[in-house]
């Protein structure tokens, strides 16, 4: 059910270089996009209509000079001209050990390309349709990097996923200078999201993506139903989709979720703790931590929304 590439133990102590001299870090507002200087830098990128390299990088969504929507692909060499952060990180799970990165930053990349006033949300896809979400919030506190190069090595010469799965780490993956815990919402704690495989940058409205998924009818207010919201939002959204929105990773619908927390509230929060107790072969991380009140909170969220559907 829930998300992969996201560590539970990314405490960065990173030594973060700015090269680019002049590079902003002030607080990313994604709807400054209208204004000249970044309309001017998405028009000089000359970006393509389609993908001539595997190493191209697509964006779509709210994209400056653009209807809504549209999708163009900026080339590697592309994203190396633009200012670009250079870090030591210590405590990512993608690496074994401290590990220097070279990279832009998605405010960066917001600025440059993003256009509308309601693109407060970026979202990294992945080659298998894992999502993650980037809310103004979490750009602003952590400063994450769309990474190009790792010890100086293209990403031909990357090191294979730490999950095990033996799979290459590029195209590009998202790590960060230094990651703060926010502390926990119930047993679950905030993430790092630091997804490799990342083929897709879209420039979003966070009301219309998170929209979706709220909470339904007259408990959507309540203290431990919002909680549980707040989970899933994090966590389960990466892979579970409701319609255009979310990952697809898992193959299994947001209302598949909600109908399986209604009928069965037990199996479906043994599984959430332990999926490869009851399936093998399932590939979703297990969330063990996960105490009662937390299960509680999550499967009153996904009850809401089965509930408005009955109506």
């Amino acid at each position: 059910m829930c998300g992969m590439r996201s560590s539970r133990t990314f405490v960065s102590c990173a030594v973060f270089i700015m090269i680019a001299a002049g590079l902003d870090l002030r607080p990313l507002r994604f709807g400054a996009g209208a204004v000249a200087g970044t309309v001017r830098a998405a028009e000089s990128l000359n970006l393509a209509t389609q993908r001539a390299s595997p190493l191209d990088l697509e964006v779509s969504g709210d994209l400056a000079t653009m209807e809504p929507g549209s999708t163009r692909y900026v080339t590697r060499e592309q994203l190396l001209a633009m200012p670009q952060s250079v870090f030591t990180v210590i405590g990512d799970s993608n690496f074994t050990g401290p590990t220097q990165i070279s990279g832009v930053t998605l405010s960066e990349l917001a600025r440059q390309l993003a256009s509308a006033p309601d693109s407060d949300l970026i979202v990294a896809v992945c080659t298998d349709q894992y999502h993650a979400n980037y809310p103004r919030s979490y750009v602003t506190a952590h400063h994450p990097v769309l990474v190009l190069k790792i010890n100086g090595k293209d990403p031909a010469e990357w090191p294979k996923d730490a999950e095990g799965h033996g799979s290459d780490m590029g195209p590009y993956l998202i790590s960060h200078p230094n990651f703060t815990s926010g502390g926990k919402n119930l047993a679950h704690p905030d993430e790092p999201q630091i997804p490799w495989g990342v083929v897709k940058i879209v420039f979003r409205d966070e009301k219309v993506v998170f929209g979706a998924i709220a909470p339904r009818g007259p408990l959507a207010s309540d203290v431990t139903v919002q909680q549980g919201y707040g989970i899933a939002r994090q966590n389960c959204f990466r892979c579970h989709n409701i319609g255009a929105e979310g990952g697809q990773k898992a193959g299994r619908p947001w209302l598949v979720l909600s109908a399986w927390a209604t009928s069965s509230p037990d199996a479906f929060a043994a599984y959430v703790r332990n999926p490869k107790s009851k399936n093998p072969n399932s590939q979703m991380p297990g969330n063990p931590s996960y105490d009662d009140a937390t299960m509680k909170a999550l499967t009153a969220y996904f009850q809401t929304l089965i509930d408005q559907e009955k109506q």
